[in-house]
């Protein structure tokens, strides 16, 4: 390809782009976190030491050069708001960009909320209508992952498609938590359901499915008119996986976007972190020498809000008290004081107090951990005061009288199960 020609690819795609919104939708519980979401939506989750879950999509976005966002709340979403107006608002309006709130307002039906993934968009239809997009990206606020929509949107002008889904490979147990497509040699689409109890298989692949990542991207004009049958069928439950999806194989032109390395051809890293377990390993993922997930990639960064804070600071070096953290993640405003922390990851503003061991575990802001505790195998919540003494992880029947125990051992403690009250939640 000449150097004309590639010019002229990367004009149309950065058209494409320039045209296109990209709608987050940031609104649910997620309750599989438990006590983690009782004060917050779950893209507000802190992840990986300084983010929060909705960084991700949000910094794809910015990545991919799509810079018209609208990021649709409903569920607490207190903490949510604050984050995006701290640290979402370097955008300039003058050259049409913008990280636009779209909390549920009632627009259409004075005595519901949004009553799905489809009817949360059809309720802003008048506003997307007066910002007169081609294209309409439509994202779940939940997932952890870097992809550059820009080639998924020019795969879509390629195929005259209608609806594109992005898709990864799963197993057969695990795509009984997604939606599942079949599709022919050329991609497009030729079956849909939505968590199936018996997932239909890959062809050739008996153990593998092709689930969607909830990633699609729509020709404006055709979601517009998909939205609006949806809302004046009464049996819909306003849901895109359940309801506009599987209407649409049919008649229209749907295609599935495999999310691969663009170098090697294999499965790029995604995860869906919602229920413990997955939290805690995917935050565990993140220590290894060479993870899946490149936080310290340069050419595709992650953005977020971050308080202004010391380094991180690591004091006493006897032999009884030596401050140190080991195959570990430590982040700003930290101190480990006479304390030894192990293959664990610890956000912003974490004290570990003298004689005391921290391992496996994963320790989010502003916690206060005191002398002699032992804490394995942990998810700390924001603003716990852990009093001094404390074992966690070392045994069960223990843990289960006093915190939250996952299936796979993971001890989630919030400051409401130490018998302390949480003034704020961020």
């Amino acid at each position: 390809m000449s150097v004309v020609d590639t010019n002229l690819q990367e004009r149309r795609v950065n058209d494409l782009t320039r045209n296109t919104i990209a709608l987050i939708l940031a609104g649910g519980r997620g309750s599989r976190l438990k006590d983690m979401t009782d004060w917050r939506a779950k893209p507000a989750v802190p992840f990986g030491g300084k983010f929060r879950i909705i960084d991700f999509p949000l910094s794809n976005c910015i990545n991919s050069d799509i810079r018209k966002i609208g990021i649709l709340t409903q569920y607490k979403a207190d903490s949510l708001i604050r984050h995006i107006q701290q640290g979402w608002g370097f955008l300039r309006g003058e050259f049409g960009e913008y990280v636009d709130l779209m909390p549920a307002q009632q627009r259409h039906d004075e005595h519901s909320w949004y009553q799905g993934t489809a009817d949360a968009i059809y309720q802003n239809i008048d506003i997307l209508r007066a910002r007169n997009p081609e294209f309409v990206l439509v994202l779940a606020g939940d997932h952890i992952y870097k992809m550059d929509y820009s080639v998924m949107l020019a795969d879509h002008v390629a195929n005259k498609a209608d609806l594109t889904i992005g898709c990864i490979e799963v197993s057969l147990e695990d795509a009984k938590a997604f939606g599942v497509m079949h599709v022919d040699d050329e991609r497009r689409v030729k079956s849909f359901v939505e968590k199936p109890d018996n997932p239909p298989a890959m062809p050739g692949r008996d153990n593998t499915a092709l689930a969607s990542m909830g990633i699609y991207i729509f020709n404006a004009r055709f979601l517009f008119e998909q939205l609006i049958k949806d809302a004046d069928t009464k049996a819909s439950s306003r849901d895109f996986g359940k309801d506009i999806i599987p209407a649409v194989i049919d008649k229209y032109r749907v295609y599935a976007y495999p999310f691969l390395d663009l170098q090697s051809g294999q499965q790029s890293y995604w995860r869906d972190v919602g229920t413990i377990d997955a939290y805690w390993a995917a935050n565990m993922e993140l220590i290894g020498v060479k993870p899946d997930l490149n936080l310290y990639d340069n050419t595709w960064p992650i953005w977020t809000y971050q308080a202004q804070t010391p380094p991180a600071k690591f004091v006493f070096d006897d032999d009884d008290r030596r401050g140190a953290a080991i195959d570990s993640m430590v982040s700003g405003g930290c101190v480990i004081s006479g304390a030894t922390v192990r293959h664990s990851l610890l956000f912003s503003q974490v004290r570990v107090n003298s004689y005391t061991t921290v391992k496996d575990s994963v320790v989010l802001p502003e916690v206060n951990i005191g002398r002699h505790c032992r804490i394995d195998k942990a998810i700390i919540e924001k603003g716990c005061q852990v009093p001094e003494g404390t074992v966690i992880g070392e045994n069960r029947a223990d843990d289960e009288k006093r915190f939250y125990v996952s299936e796979g051992g993971v001890v989630l403690v919030t400051p409401e199960m130490l018998g302390q009250r949480r003034h704020y939640v961020r």
